[in-house]
């Protein structure tokens, strides 16, 4: 008996990571995506930052067009640049992983293995700009607010998550609609986390343009709506001596100001009114730099290489138009984008053109499908087109010389096969419509781009207008997927996941606001995303991420 009481009372003692399943992270410092975390519980900074690093002084960035609100979160308005730096999350990313988290606003976590739900314990020295402390209270209302009143990018990254709930003042969990979802934990930790004190009688749905509350390392100074707005380093800010920031945040000033001409912005940049510069203009880059500050090295030109994906930049068709719902009128158009043309003539040679939307990466498809892959698409096969099992996939190439007979004739071909065809001059279809459309621009820098395109368009009878709006009107069309066609990116990470379903899932097709400005509504597509989200390792998850690329293409 003394035996048993002994036993009774020695598991009545016994620590919480001791009862933990087998696989469960119980009271842990960071979580991986597929892994481990690179750097220990004791881990002082992360490998890549100075931890001495000086802080202080100014540094000028440029703004582009213009802003008419300081909250982020919301889709109305033009929210100013850097908000983003006035709120911490709870957990934090490392940059020399795919996709690794540790412990910001929250000290621990707990994950079960099978990733149903995730608990945060939050730091007791967290605190808001204003002095009072971050709470669960505070992580729950955030989560609530932002899926019901944000933006719908939190609705889609957000989907999975049944409810937020605070367990003490501390602690809260996340619990999800299933389990399986390898980057939902890491997701919700990328939440920022609002004031609920601050925004208690205020509409959050409203812009604005009182400085908010947050509790990130910098408050905003000063700003001139729509010109310039500045920020300054927190003194006070609780997180500085944290791990995951020493060697951070070290400007002491960050300040904004705001162009409307990109042009007249690089000149700025030239003349020494800002103090860096990410160029995107491979003319700009090949002979905008012929000037003194270069050669005296005052101005440091700089190509870094580095192996992020680079997503995939180009021209995006709005398919919930009628003209472009065929696809054989989608490939007819794309034959009549002249790549080698544009690179030597208006590019300096210096681009390569995107053939994933995983460029740059090992997430990137190529060849033909094999192995995991195939076997993730041969369920598919009845739905997907053939060419997908047996031809690579290749963008047409032209020697560049503007000769493109073969691909105007090969254009023609799939239109006639779309039921067009050429009357007076204009490409018709048998109701008589033409076939016109429209490339809705922010950017005057992209007319040039553009032309020889509508030039060879125009060969085979098809008008394409140009029209260049400011920032509010161009972001007001695109929420409102009211565009025939755009010049835009799909920006993508190491560890693609829920943020697709934004991207290209059914749901958001119609959803104001999202980011399937190409309206994509397809069953396969679904189904690739919901196997990328669950997938249970690296492998798989390369494998997945190989097959949707290829569909999407």
């Amino acid at each position: 008996m003394i035996k048993h009481l002994l036993l009774a009372a020695s598991l009545l003692f016994a620590p919480l990571s001791a009862l933990a399943a087998e696989g469960d992270q119980i009271g842990v410092h960071a979580i991986a995506l597929h892994g481990e975390p690179k750097y220990a519980a004791d881990f002082k900074h992360f490998d890549y930052v100075n931890p001495n690093a000086p802080k202080g002084g100014l540094v000028r960035m440029g703004g582009f067009g213009s802003f008419d609100n300081l909250n982020p979160f919301i889709l109305k308005g033009e929210a100013a640049d850097g908000l983003g730096m006035m709120y911490d999350t709870l957990l934090t990313s490392s940059a020399d992983e795919p996709f690794t988290e540790y412990g910001l606003l929250a000290k621990t976590i707990d994950l079960p293995a099978e990733r149903s739900w995730v608990a945060f314990d939050l730091r007791p020295e967290a605190k808001f700009s204003d002095g009072k402390p971050v709470t669960a209270a505070d992580v729950v209302w955030s989560f609530n607010t932002l899926k019901t009143q944000g933006a719908p990018f939190y609705r889609a990254y957000y989907a999975e998550v049944v409810k937020a709930e605070a367990e003490s003042p501390t602690r809260v969990k996340f619990t999800f609609a299933s389990a399986g979802n390898r980057e939902l934990p890491l997701i919700v930790g990328q939440m920022p986390v609002l004031p609920q004190h601050y925004w208690e009688g205020k509409d959050f749905a409203a812009t604005t343009l009182t400085p908010p509350v947050g509790s990130g390392p910098y408050m905003i100074a000063d700003f001139a709506a729509g010109r310039t707005i500045a920020y300054k380093l927190r003194n006070d800010y609780w997180g500085q001596d944290l791990a995951v920031n020493k060697g951070r945040y070290n400007f002491g000033t960050i300040r904004y100001d705001y162009y409307r001409d990109l042009g007249v912005q690089f000149e700025a940049f030239k003349a020494g009114d800002l103090d860096f510069r990410l160029e995107n203009s491979a003319r700009n880059w090949a002979t905008g730099y012929n000037v003194p500050a270069v050669e005296n090295g005052r101005l440091v030109k700089e190509t870094i290489a580095h192996e992020d994906p680079q997503g995939m930049q180009g021209f995006m068709f709005n398919t919930r138009r009628e003209i472009f719902a065929d696809v054989r009128v989608r490939k007819a158009i794309a034959l009549l984008m002249d790549f080698e043309w544009m690179n030597a003539n208006l590019f300096y040679g210096q681009y390569k053109r995107s053939e994933s939307y995983f460029a740059n990466s090992e997430l990137a498809s190529s060849g033909l499908p094999e192995g995991q892959e195939m076997a993730i698409l041969e369920p598919f096969r009845a739905q997907i087109p053939a060419s997908i099992f047996d031809t690579p996939y290749a963008l047409p190439k032209t020697n560049g010389d503007g000769n493109i007979r073969p691909l105007l004739a090969q254009s023609l071909a799939l239109l006639k096969e779309a039921g067009y065809a050429p009357k007076n001059g204009v490409m018709t279809n048998a109701a008589g419509k033409a076939l016109n459309f429209e490339f809705l621009l922010i950017q005057e820098d992209f007319v040039r781009v553009v032309q020889p395109f509508v030039k060879n368009l125009e060969r085979i009878g098809v008008k394409a207008t140009l029209r260049v709006v400011d920032s509010a009107q161009y972001i007001n069309r695109l929420n409102d997927f009211d565009f025939d066609m755009i010049v835009t990116s799909v920006p993508n990470s190491l560890s693609p996941g829920n943020e697709q379903l934004n991207f290209w899932g059914s749901e958001f097709a119609s959803q104001p606001g999202s980011r399937n400005y190409a309206g994509v509504k397809d069953p396969v597509v679904d189904a690739l995303i919901a196997q990328l989200i669950k997938a249970p390792d690296r492998e798989t998850l390369k494998a997945v991420t190989h097959a949707l690329d290829r569909v999407l293409l």
